[in-house]
């Protein structure tokens, strides 16, 4: 399965909620959700009202949210998944952990990007250097005491320029920190789920995957 590159605002729609994932448009007029917030589809105004959820049902649709939110192919996702199981504390705790612990979501997470897909972009264009040396993976997990810095070549990019300023608009959580005038982070621990935003309920994966 290839990565989707259809427009995403339709992913929010048929998930039913915002899942911000065109950055700060998500928070203006502009967001297609806020005028359709049905499904899409030519069927779409009708199926909200007649639609019936199985339990499955509800698990896949939380399943793929998770995938949706963090842009993780089923492949991968999966692998994250038994990679959370393998860890001794709560697995699906652990699993939100993995996903949060990506270099693209740390990125974002960070003020570097408005969005994770724009996170990644970012990354896989080599403009971030972790621990200093040039990481262009995206799905590289970060740990405890890595540093995540815009190389120096990048800091003339008209882009990161201007980051300076959206970042006065952007807070990392308490598992970051940031230095805005060299534009960069330290990761100071690996994030606990009171500290994850994710508008996700995990034991609904799990059970999906326990089936």
């Amino acid at each position: 399965m290839a990565r989707y590159t259809g427009p995403v605002c339709k992913l929010c729609r048929r998930e039913g909620g915002k899942l911000f994932l065109k950055g700060n448009r998500c928070f203006t007029a502009k967001c297609a959700f806020d005028k359709r917030s049905y499904p899409p589809g030519m069927h779409g105004r009708r199926a909200r009202f007649r639609r019936k959820t199985t339990d499955f049902g509800t698990q896949l649709r939380e399943k793929q949210k998770a995938r949706r939110i963090y842009g993780v192919l089923e492949r991968q996702f999966r692998r994250y998944f038994k990679e959370a199981e393998r860890r001794k504390g709560v697995t699906g705790a652990e699993l939100l952990q993995i996903l949060e612990s990506r270099l693209d979501n740390t990125v974002y997470r960070l003020g570097f990007a408005s969005s994770r897909a724009q996170a990644r972009q970012l990354v896989r264009h080599g403009h971030f250097d972790v621990n200093g040396r040039k990481t262009n993976i995206p799905s590289c997990l970060v740990k405890p005491g890595d540093q995540i810095a815009v190389r120096a070549r990048s800091k003339n990019n008209a882009y990161f320029k201007s980051v300076p300023q959206e970042m006065e608009h952007r807070f990392p959580p308490e598992w970051l920190s940031v230095d805005v005038n060299t534009l960069s982070g330290r990761v100071l621990a690996l994030p606990t789920r009171e500290e994850i935003e994710a508008p996700l309920n995990e034991r609904l994966i799990i059970e999906f995957y326990s089936r």
